[in-house]
C-alpha cells in the first residue's frame, strides 16, 4: 500500500512590514478599481516611510494621490468619496496628525451610517504610524487606540507583525465601515514570514502569539515584542506566560480574553498609551466582570508613565513599557496568586 503523501508546506516570503502593507494595498487596488490611496507624500516621494513605494508608477496619479498638508480637508474629501461608492485608503504621516481631522472622523465617518438609517456606508481606511518612535517629541509620539475605540461606528486595528499587517489591511479595505488602521514607525523595517498565497485575517479576532500556564500578557502593536521578550526571560525563571495579541481593539475579542484568564488565572495588560481611561482599563473591567471567580490576583496594567512623551531618548525609554516593568508585574501577580 502506498503511503499518503504529506501536503507541501505553504510557501512564504520574508517581508518587511512596509512591504506587507504595500502588497496588501496593491493587490486590493488591482482587484477593485474603486480602491485608491491618498495622503501626504504617498505618490511622487514614494511615501514618507516608503510604504507606497512604486505604487504611483503602477496605478497612476488618479489612484495614488498626493495631498496638501491639510488633514481635515483631505479626510473630508475621502469620506465623501466613500459615500459615493469608492473605497479610499487615507494615509496619515502620523496618527498624531489625525487630530486635525478629528471632527471629520468622529462627526462624519463614524456617524453617517446611523444618521442616514443605513442609506450610506463609509468604506474607508485611515492608516499610518501610531505611538512613539525615537526622539520625535510629545507631538509625534501618542498612541491613539483608546481615543478612537471610544466611539461607536469606528473599527480600530493595531498591528505588530508583517503577516498581521497584510491580512488585516486587506480585510479593512474590504470592510464597509470606517477602519482606523494603526501601524508603528519602529516596525516598518521589521521582517517576518508572510504566506505567498492571498489570505485575509478577520477583524475582531485575537491571536495567541505564545502559550503559557502561569500568566497571560495581553497586548498589541509593537508591545507584542516587549511581551515576547519578557516571556522568554521569565521562562528561564520558571514562570510560563501566554502572550495574547489583540490585533483589533474594537471590536474586541472578549472570548479570547476570557479563555486566556480561565487557563492562567492571572493577567497583565501591556499597552502603549496612558493608564487613565485606556484600553487596559476597559479590558480589566470586562474580564473582572465576566471572570471574577477565575482570577487568582488583580489584573495589572503596564502603560506609559503619566506625562507627555519626552524628546530625550533616555527619558523616552523610561516613560514607555519595558521588559523589566512587564517582568516585575508578572512576578507580582504570580506572588499574589500563590496558594489561592
Amino acid at each position: 500500500m502506498a503511503l499518503p503523501i504529506a501536503a507541501a508546506a505553504p510557501r512564504t516570503s520574508l517581508l518587511q512590514t512596509r512591504e506587507a502593507l504595500r502588497r496588501a494595498m496593491s493587490e486590493e487596488m488591482r482587484r477593485d478599481p474603486t480602491v485608491f490611496l491618498m495622503g501626504e507624500e504617498v505618490a511622487y516621494y514614494d511615501g514618507a516611510y516608503k510604504v507606497s513605494q512604486g505604487m504611483l508608477h503602477e496605478f497612476g496619479p488618479e489612484r495614488v494621490i498626493d495631498t496638501p498638508i491639510a488633514e481635515n480637508g483631505f479626510s473630508g474629501l475621502a469620506i465623501g468619496a466613500a459615500m459615493a461608492g469608492l473605497r479610499p485608503i487615507v494615509e496619515f504621516m502620523t496618527w498624531n496628525f489625525s487630530l486635525v481631522a478629528f471632527d471629520q472622523i468622529i462627526n462624519n465617518a463614524a456617524k453617517i451610517y446611523q444618521m442616514t438609517a443605513g442609506a450610506y456606508h463609509v468604506p474607508i481606511v485611515f492608516r499610518g504610524p501610531n505611538g512613539a518612535a525615537e526622539a520625535l517629541g510629545s507631538q509625534h509620539s501618542m498612541a491613539f487606540e483608546s481615543i478612537y475605540a471610544h466611539f461607536p461606528g469606528l473599527k480600530v486595528v493595531s498591528v505588530g507583525t508583517p503577516k498581521d499587517a497584510y491580512g488585516l489591511l486587506k480585510s479593512a479595505i474590504r470592510d464597509n465601515d470606517p477602519v482606523m488602521f494603526m501601524e508603528s514607525e519602529m516596525l516598518y523595517g521589521m521582517k517576518g514570514e508572510v504566506p505567498d498565497e492571498e489570505f485575509l485575517i478577520p477583524i475582531g479576532k485575537a491571536d495567541l502569539k505564545r502559550d503559557g500556564t502561569d500568566c497571560t500578557l495581553v497586548t498589541w502593536n509593537k508591545q507584542i515584542h516587549t511581551c515576547l521578550a519578557a516571556a522568554e526571560q521569565l521562562e528561564k525563571e520558571g514562570i510560563s506566560c501566554q502572550v495574547l495579541d489583540l490585533r483589533t481593539i474594537r471590536p474586541l475579542d472578549e472570548q479570547a480574553l476570557f479563555d486566556a484568564v480561565c487557563k492562567t488565572h492571572r493577567m497583565v495588560v501591556v499597552q502603549e498609551g496612558y493608564t487613565f481611561a485606556g484600553v487596559g482599563a476597559e479590558i480589566a473591567a470586562r474580564v473582572t466582570e465576566a471572570c471574577f471567580d477565575q482570577l487568582d490576583a488583580p489584573i495589572l496594567r503596564i502603560t506609559n508613565k503619566d506625562l507627555n512623551q519626552p524628546y530625550n531618548p533616555t527619558l523616552e525609554k523610561m516613560v514607555l513599557p519595558s521588559v523589566d516593568r512587564v517582568k516585575d508585574a508578572v512576578k507580582l501577580v504570580c506572588s499574589r496568586g500563590k496558594g489561592a
